[in-house]
């Protein structure tokens, strides 16, 4: 029997770059295939022509032997493709019913037979082991059972190959296990699926066979037992990478962050940080875990001046800077790599040199009273590009122009170019590949070495265990648990993301 997927010479080009040259494939019934690459390499591209949102330059796609022309989403759909996107797409205000037949309604009369619906997502959900609310509102379910819609809504519209699109992203190791056995559970069924991670632990414990893509050309194909990380590493960005930062003990020194009794509101008017209190010594990277939506984006942002908080007060080196704006917050010698690029770390329609400088553009070298000036934002420019290896054909481009990856180069570049008394560093390796994650972690043990405290936000579990020194665990808003770096249990700080205390009562 023919595969019931294969892709020969899938080629697309953009102006200036082969995104994918020349990939071929096979992707067989009940198998799971996993891919690797960096950014840029082409993943996201080759999965975006396969599920008919791009049209190849060249080469053919073929379906249980039978060649194909995707024509767009539904067309994809129609022919059995199901995709589920890191970021879900659900309506939130939507029941779980409503969001899974949205588009695919059955109707009885002139009225939405939502009795039938629902019996139909029960016998998926029994069948798949995907147990979900049928009448629940989508914006009071965890991400761990809103990822379970996602495919339901996949599998309720036919889909027998499924593309997971880094599925774990914002799941606990908890939720990440159980996403893993409805996977195991889909296979055994006979689905076929192609699952897209950086997680190189998560690849080799699922898939059947892995392929790596590197700068749009397929460079490998393995399996689990020919590999290991580091062979997976190497490949991708084709040198050793070193995938566990090696740092010394923390030498904490004088209080450089000390928030007290904290309340910030969220942009529905909502508390997501209640009564939180901390501190940050000088030579110490302190660690904020939890699941995404416990509060954690609220506090970074009351922290750097984004928003004001109702009430409490944050101290950075000595000055008060409470609801004081971004301004002060860079004054008071901090620096924010913000969670959300492109919204609050970059304008997009300016250069790289411009972005550069964004936090230093009116001070010395770079400006004298109202003089820019522009050799001086150059060579910075072109000294940071070369450091921090953010892949551009000209310090001149507009960062729009730039990967995500290469984006999130420019912030960290820019932030660690000057001298700081507190680094807030929120999902600092977001969208980045294993050889930038590698170079991005020795920069902020780096910075710690040098005196500076780090307050790191992330979701990735392994960077927080990698980096902190201690390590707090935040959930609905509240900090309710403090670990030293080097006693953390993998296991318990997942339990504790997921509310439950040691006593095994939910916080």
């Amino acid at each position: 029997m023919p595969p019931v997927l294969e892709v020969r010479n899938l080629t697309k080009r953009f102006p200036g770059i082969t995104a994918t040259d020349a990939v071929n494939f096979t992707l067989e019934a009940g198998e799971i295939h996993a891919f690797l690459g960096e950014n840029g390499a082409g993943k996201s591209t080759l999965m975006n022509m396969l599920y008919g949102l791009y049209r190849p330059d060249e080469g053919q796609i073929l379906l249980n032997g039978q060649v194909v022309q995707i024509n767009g989403a539904n067309d994809a759909i129609k022919r059995g493709l199901g995709m589920v996107h890191q970021h879900f797409m659900l309506v939130p205000t939507l029941t779980v019913t409503e969001n899974i037949i949205l588009g695919n309604e059955v109707v009885n009369g002139l009225l939405i037979d939502i009795a039938s619906a629902q019996q139909r997502i029960r016998t998926l959900a029994q069948t798949f082991g995907l147990d979900i609310p049928v009448d629940a509102l989508i914006h009071d379910l965890p991400v761990g059972v809103q990822q379970r819609v996602e495919i339901i809504k996949a599998l309720y519209r036919g889909a027998d190959i499924l593309i997971l699109d880094e599925p774990t992203a914002v799941l606990t190791p908890q939720e990440a296990d159980d996403l893993f056995v409805v996977i195991k559970r889909l296979k055994a069924q006979g689905k076929s699926i192609i699952f897209i991670s950086h997680k190189l632990r998560e690849v080799l414990a699922l898939a059947d066979r892995i392929s790596v893509l590197r700068r749009g050309k397929l460079v490998g194909d393995t399996t689990p037992a020919l590999a290991d990380e580091a062979k997976l590493a190497s490949m991708m960005v084709g040198r050793d990478v070193v995938l566990h930062i090696e740092k010394s003990p923390a030498t904490p020194g004088e209080v450089v962050l000390d928030i007290s009794h904290l309340q910030v509101a969220d942009e529905r008017g909502n508390i997501a940080v209640s009564d939180v209190s901390l501190q940050i010594r000088r030579g110490e990277i302190v660690g904020i875990a939890g699941v995404q939506g416990n509060g954690q984006t609220e506090l970074v942002a009351a922290v750097t001046g984004l928003i004001n908080p109702l009430r409490g007060t944050i101290v950075v080196a000595g000055a008060d800077i409470t609801g004081q704006g971004t301004n002060r917050a860079i004054a008071a010698g901090m620096g924010h790599i913000p969670e959300d690029r492109q919204q609050h770390g970059l304008v997009l329609s300016y250069s790289i040199a411009d972005n550069m400088v964004l936090s230093t553009y009116d001070i010395a070298p770079f400006a004298k009273g109202l003089i820019i000036n522009e050799a001086a934002i150059a060579a910075q420019a072109t000294t940071l590009v070369q450091r921090f290896d953010v892949r551009t054909g000209s310090i001149d481009a507009l960062a729009s122009t730039l990967s995500g990856g290469n984006q999130q180069k420019v912030v960290v570049a820019r932030e660690l170019a000057r001298p700081l008394n507190l680094l807030v560093a929120a999902q600092p390796t977001r969208g980045l590949d294993v050889g930038s994650i590698e170079f991005i972690h020795k920069s902020i043990v780096a910075e710690r070495d040098n005196g500076t405290g780090v307050l790191l936000v992330s979701a990735e579990l392994d960077e927080i265990l990698a980096l902190a020194d201690r390590i707090l665990v935040m959930y609905r808003g509240q900090v309710i648990a403090e670990v030293a770096g080097a006693d953390a249990d993998r296991n318990q700080i997942g339990l504790l993301m997921a509310g439950i205390t040691p006593t095994g009562a939910e916080a």
